[in-house]
């Protein structure tokens, strides 16, 4: 039977993939499939993205909304960072972090394991297979596995992990020494999943298209010949299909905005007070959890959210449908028990920065020149797969939509295995051997507009989906605020 084996590599896109910073990866992709017109959810940060690689579905269903986010079975008033500590505690309260199957869970129904080394966050990790203990497989972190008893043994075999470095590239080595030295020969998973976390965390550090994010990304791409030049010397390559894929694209900072502290000087008291707001930042993009559903509160917080000069795409949940001005949640996928009244991604313009990378955006954090995603702009929400082995086509490039929901189906597929039918994502068979034609494929975009008077000017906002069948990509959302 085949194998899979996933590389990501956090925060790549198209732009990157070259023969000069990624010579690896550019020879290989040609040999496979390319996916040209590959799509992250929103909001474009690594937790929201990471879960939906998982588990096929779109954030609203799996309920991880965001990096920084409410969880109200958990605490109804304040935010929480999702990072493995909290995201235990959850599991610990409320039983379940994701609020659908995971990869791992499906396979272990089909008594095949899901195996996964990292070295981004340990909330990123902790999301690869939050139920490990009681599903099998396995997820292995320098800050801890899971099963968490674990953790002493592969210490023991492998010796500690190297300290962080700019780049990350030595913990990103013992990784993969973990990877074919024992994941790979002794566990043979039916799927094995490897995170790199650049050129993420350089670029959040240095910029994009900096000295350092170049340097990150061919140390990582030497990574990923050294994992291809394991499988061919092992034979393993003949039955091991190899999927490439980054979680979000990326922008660059052009202003940061205090919006928590906007938000109070406007009169909207902390989550825990009548009438209050959570604000929970995320990068390119800001939740929004109104205490109570309050509809008013809402409409008002939205109203002054669209007076400003960052406020981006603004989406709402059920709850508090039909705000003016506003789209629904589930246009995005957004919808779902545990979605903030409002998101709002911030503006972005695709001006070039410094290093000739294009995508310029707001941001809540960090500051002007460095790196930042989370937003709605085509520059973050256009990230990469490419996909090659017995399984694949060879020579082909897809214009055609594609998703991170995608992978589940996709994966299980391979290993003619399926989920219950309840995931967002699509098999991508036009890139399967044997499969359809590109032609045979129907797809089309669509806009979704609106617009509201705010006393002498208008907010007006589209967002632009992609559709194949039953499933949604965001291509794009933005926003223009003028005078009437």
């Amino acid at each position: 039977m085949p194998s899979v084996v996933i590389f990501a590599f956090d925060g790549l896109q198209p732009a990157q993939v070259n023969a000069e910073l990624m010579p690896n990866l550019s020879a290989l992709a040609a040999k496979g499939v390319t996916f040209a017109n590959h799509h992250a959810v929103f909001p474009t940060v690594t937790r929201v993205n990471v879960s939906s690689i998982v588990t096929g579905k779109y954030p609203g269903g799996h309920g991880l909304a965001a990096n920084f986010l409410v969880i109200r079975e958990f605490d109804p008033d304040q935010a929480m960072q999702a990072m493995e500590p909290e995201l235990d505690q959850v599991a610990r309260k409320t039983g379940r972090v994701l609020l659908t199957p995971t990869l791992a869970e499906i396979l272990h129904r089909n008594q095949q394991e899901f195996v996964a080394i990292g070295v981004g966050t340990s909330g990123n990790a902790y999301l690869q297979n939050p139920t490990a203990a009681r599903t099998g497989g396995a997820t292995i972190h320098p800050n801890f596995t899971l099963p968490y008893g674990l953790n002493e043994d592969i210490i023991g075999r492998f010796g500690p992990w190297p300290d962080e470095a700019h780049p990350n590239t030595p913990r990103m080595a013992h990784a993969m020494r973990i990877m074919t030295e024992y994941i790979l020969p002794e566990r043979q998973p039916a799927v094995a999943l490897i995170w790199s976390y650049e050129p993420d965390k350089s670029q959040h550090y240095a910029g994009v298209g900096s000295g350092l994010s170049n340097t990150a990304i061919k140390e990582a791409d030497q990574q990923l010949g050294n994992l291809v030049a394991w499988l061919e010397e092992t034979g393993r390559a003949a039955t091991t299909n190899v999927m490439v894929v980054s979680d979000h694209g990326y922008s660059t900072i052009s202003e940061v905005v205090d919006v928590e502290a906007m938000v109070r000087e406007a009169g909207f008291p902390p989550g825990d007070e009548s009438g209050g707001v959570v604000v929970a930042r995320n990068g390119g993009s800001v939740l929004f959890y109104v205490r109570e559903g309050n509809r008013i509160i809402a409409e008002r917080l939205a109203a002054w959210l669209m007076e400003q000069v960052w406020c981006g795409t603004i989406t709402v949940s059920e709850a508090v449908s039909g705000i003016p001005g506003t789209l629904p949640a589930s246009l995005v996928g957004n919808e779902g028990p545990r979605a903030p009244e409002i998101t709002m991604s911030f503006r972005w313009e695709s001006t070039a920065n410094e290093a000739g990378y294009h995508g310029m955006s707001y941001s809540s954090g960090a500051a002007p020149g460095l790196g930042q995603h989370g937003s709605m702009s085509k520059h973050e929400m256009n990230n990469v797969l490419f996909a090659w082995g017995p399984s694949f086509k060879t020579g082909l490039k897809l214009d055609i939509p594609s998703g991170n929901v995608d992978l589940a189906p996709t994966i299980l597929a391979i290993l003619g295995m399926y989920g219950d039918g309840s995931m967002d994502g699509r098999i991508l068979e036009e890139a399967l051997a044997g499969g359809p034609r590109t032609d045979d494929i129907d797809w089309s975009t669509e806009l979704h507009n609106a617009e509201r008077e705010l006393d002498d000017k208008v907010y007006r906002q589209q967002i632009k989906l992609s559709k194949v069948s039953s499933t949604i990509y965001v291509d794009e959302g933005s926003s223009t605020l003028g005078f009437r």
